[in-house]
């Protein structure tokens, strides 16, 4: 005991029972503790890893939502700027302004009664204007200068244009004739050469005022690089305008009187707003002017201050117009004298006036006259010389309706929240009609060029390059082209904006189609064929964009693009594509629809490209299948024939229960309201053939020539189209059976029937081709095809004739009554066709 007490020892004691407990227990727990902080450890490490992928995913998932995003943003972006991409960078126009010296200069303002201007982008215009002083009224009323239906002038149009060197105009404005003229002198010269134009005034009327105004003018607009300048009496023996522009290089504009006298002479020096404000501009700077003798006169001040208040010798005008007041009769000759290129001091031929000039338009003319006839020998027919010169007439004003336009057209897609432009460009086209259409319209163009083709095969094929130019990367081109301020002035804002899911018909095709045929050979020069091999890629995006973008839901089957289904305006709703605008169609508008003309136009398109494919040796058998397949009687039939009627027609969603009535009028205390007309649908529509609208539509397989010669259905046909009671009249067919339900009947409370009963040449034109195709083959319907065709084609020559002699214009359409001219005037667009149905040309 003392030695565990007192004593000092290494040993360690031996432990208790309980001690070794509490030990062993104190252990254990550091051992789990060490278990679950390893298991902890491994377990936080493990989710560490996990969130971490897990987190990954999350950024990569959306990293792939954001890029999903930017892409469909993207790809949006891309989608509305197509309608605004051309096609490619490559032009079919190679030759262009300078590069074509003998058609640089030209008049190709068609919407004034007479301008002149240069295939430039911003050339300067020159042009005329004229008034009776005893006739000025207040705004400029009395004052001529474009071509305006509502001037109600008596007559004028272009007897003599070559569409290249000259041309000769005839105007009457009752008590006076004018007749204007042009002849180009290119010679060898820079910048397009000189001209001389001259305005000639005679009385048709002792009883009247024999003083007459005319003004002429320069402008520059608002691009056009360069300057203009008065020079005065004082300055110069030879008063005018010089000037220097880019395109023209340096220049001189004269001015002799001829014959008569001259009572008063005044210029304007100034600031034009707009070339569409040239007008305006003359009107608000007139003053009244008294001579020395006290008679007192309407003129021009001379130098004027511009709009914001600087001097005039600080301010580069850009409008001078030269105004003579004389007696009639008066004959004013204007010079054009380029004199760029010439060292100092050396003799620069000028161009002919007076006598010399009147020499060489007489050599011009009868240069015309005899090409004329040698390109379409309607005198050798025998027709009487009044004819020879009406048709003659009718040629010369198409050929000097040719304008040069320059802008960008405003278009909008459904991927573009309002219109955007398309780019700026050139566009060398032939207009409907110089007062109410003066502008380049897509499927008129197409029957143009039947015309301009015979008589000038590389003018036409110009045409086609500069329309082709328009062609974006979709593979479309706006319908209706409004480029330029003056082209847009005469333009209601509804119809300015383009669409690109509208079509119109692609009478390019027609053209083709003469140009492979009738002018082959002419073809067959290496620069011509050079023009349709790059034409070609073009010519396939645009057949690829009808055959898809105006798809039907059957196969084979086709409808125009964009029609109203919800308007509750019109009676029928229109097909402005079509070109037929308020033809009747099915009368509600519905995505199933079957356009039985667009089913024709497609298969027309198809059948030249396989003809043009084959010609440049290209891949033809897509085109002949399409063709083929298109133009299948069976196949037409079981989509386009109705079996009730037998006749072809439209399909839809149709009912003739449709009236245009007043709704009731909203009363108010002081006074009722009365409401627009408004459409009402009496019987619910079903989906069927619109088989009640007998009329131009229906004649469509056979207009093209798509129905089998010995078909029965062309046998019907024919006897149809030649019942008074349906479309036959004296004067041509006209557009709807007068048994239809909608024959003449207004589309709305402001629109009078259009294509609902009036004739129509550019389709009677068709229709007397289709006939002489049909007369000439050998089959069951060949003697009525033949007895039609020639008593159409005399009813057509004769009432056009008539009325162009009655009224001095060429008209729009034709009453299908009384045969008189109806809508705008002059229209030298298709119904100038005239001239191919005198000579049997088609």
């Amino acid at each position: 005991m003392a030695r565990n007490a007192g004593g000092h020892n290494n040993a360690q004691p031996a432990p208790s029972n309980a001690a070794a407990a509490a030990a062993a227990a104190a252990a254990a727990s550091a051992a789990a503790k060490h278990k679950r902080s390893s298991s902890t450890n491994r377990s936080s490490f493990n989710f560490n890893l996990s969130s971490k992928l897990i987190l990954d995913k999350w950024k990569t998932l959306i990293g792939c939502v954001c890029l999903a995003i930017a892409s469909y943003f993207g790809y949006l972006g891309y989608l509305e700027t197509r309608v605004n991409t051309p096609f490619d960078n490559q032009k079919m126009v190679l030759r262009t302004g300078l590069d074509e010296p003998d058609r640089y200069w030209g008049s190709y303002r068609p919407q004034t009664y007479f301008g002149l201007k240069t295939r430039d982008a911003h050339s300067p215009v020159m042009g005329l204007m004229w008034y009776a002083p005893t006739h000025l009224g207040p705004n400029g009323q009395g004052i001529r200068h474009w071509c305006e239906i509502s001037d109600k002038l008596d007559g004028y149009g272009w007897t003599h244009h070559d569409g290249r060197s000259f041309g000769v105009q005839q105007i009457q404005d009752m008590p006076f004739e004018l007749k204007t003229s042009f002849v180009k002198f290119t010679g060898d010269k820079q910048y397009g050469g000189d001209w001389t134009a001259r305005v000639s005034v005679r009385n048709t009327s002792r009883a009247w005022h024999r003083s007459i105004s005319l003004i002429w003018y320069v402008a520059l607009d608002e691009r056009t690089q360069g300057h203009i300048k008065y020079v005065s009496d004082e300055k110069s023996t030879e008063p005018g305008v010089y000037g220097q522009t880019q395109g023209l290089g340096e220049f001189q504009l004269r001015f002799h009187a001829i014959k008569g006298r001259v009572l008063h002479k005044s210029y304007l020096s100034t600031v034009a707003p707009s070339l569409a404000k040239l007008k305006e501009t003359v009107f608000a700077h007139f003053r009244a002017f008294t001579n020395k003798l006290g008679h007192r006169f309407i003129g021009l001040p001379g130098e004027i201050v511009s709009q914001n208040g600087l001097p005039a010798a600080q301010v580069e005008p850009n409008f001078i117009a030269i105004q003579f007041t004389a007696d009639v009769d008066f004959t004013l000759d204007i010079s054009y004298q380029s004199t760029s290129g010439f060292a100092l001091g050396t003799n620069i031929p000028k161009p002919p006036v007076g006598r010399a000039y009147t020499d060489a338009l007489q050599q011009k003319v009868q240069e015309f006259e005899t090409r004329f006839e040698r390109v379409f020998q309607l005198a050798a027919q025998g027709y009487p010389r009044e004819q020879v010169h009406f048709a003659r007439n009718a040629l010369s004003n198409m050929l000097g309706g040719i304008g040069y336009f320059y802008g960008a057209s405003r278009v909008q897609s459904v991927y573009t929240q309002n219109p955007v432009p398309y780019w700026k460009a050139p566009l060398y086209a032939s207009v409907p009609s110089r007062s109410f259409f003066p502008r380049g319209f897509l499927w008129d163009e197409g029957f143009h060029g039947l015309l301009l083709s015979a008589w000038d095969v590389d003018i036409e094929l110009d045409i086609i390059c500069h329309w082709f130019d328009l062609l974006n990367v979709e593979g479309w081109i706006p319908r209706e082209q409004i480029l330029g301020v003056e082209a847009l002035a005469k333009v209601p804002e509804e119809f300015v904006t383009q669409r690109n899911s509208n079509a119109n018909p692609p009478t390019f095709f027609l053209t083709l189609r003469k140009l492979l045929t009738v002018h082959k050979q002419q073809l067959g020069q290496q620069s011509r064929l050079e023009t349709l091999e790059r034409l070609y890629p073009r010519l396939q995006v645009w057949f690829a964009w009808y055959n898809t973008t105006q798809r039907g839901e059957v196969l084979g089957t086709y409808l125009w693009r964009g029609r109203n289904a919800t308007t509750q305006r019109e009676l029928n709703p229109k097909s402005l594509s079509s070109g037929l605008d308020d033809y009747p169609r099915a009368s509600h508008p519905s995505d199933r629809e079957r356009h039985l003309d667009l089913r024709c136009w497609i298969a027309l398109a198809a059948s030249v490209m396989a003809e043009l494919s084959t010609l440049l040796g290209k891949d033809d058998v897509k085109y002949y299948e399409t063709a083929s397949y298109l133009t299948d009687n069976a196949q037409l039939n079981k989509l386009h024939l109705d079996p009730y009627t037998q006749r072809y027609a439209d399909w839809g969603l149709h009912t003739d229960g449709v009236q245009l009535k007043r709704p009731p009028s909203l009363n108010s205390p002081r006074a009722p309201v009365q409401q627009e007309l408004q459409r009402f649908t009496l019987q619910e529509p079903e989906y069927k053939f619109v088989d009640s609208m007998f009329g131009y539509v229906s004649l469509f397989p056979m207009l093209l020539e798509q129905l089998d010669y010995d078909s029965p259905y062309l046998g019907k046909l024919l006897k149809d189209l030649h019942d008074p009671q349906l479309l036959w009249s004296n004067y041509g067919l006209r557009s709807l059976s007068k048994d239809a339900p909608l024959y003449m009947a207004r589309n709305t409370e402001h629109d009078p029937p259009y294509w609902r009963g009036p004739i129509w040449i550019n389709i009677n034109y068709l229709a007397v081709k289709a006939l002489r195709h049909y007369g000439n083959i050998a089959g069951p319907h060949a003697a009525l095809a033949r007895q039609i065709y020639g008593e159409l084609r005399e009813n057509l020559v004769t009432n056009i004739f008539r009325q162009y002699q009655r009224t001095g214009f060429i008209w729009e359409q034709y009453d299908d009554t009384t045969g008189e001219g109806k809508g705008c005037n002059p229209f030298t667009g298709w119904s100038a066709l005239v001239v191919l149905l005198m000579a049997e040309q088609y």
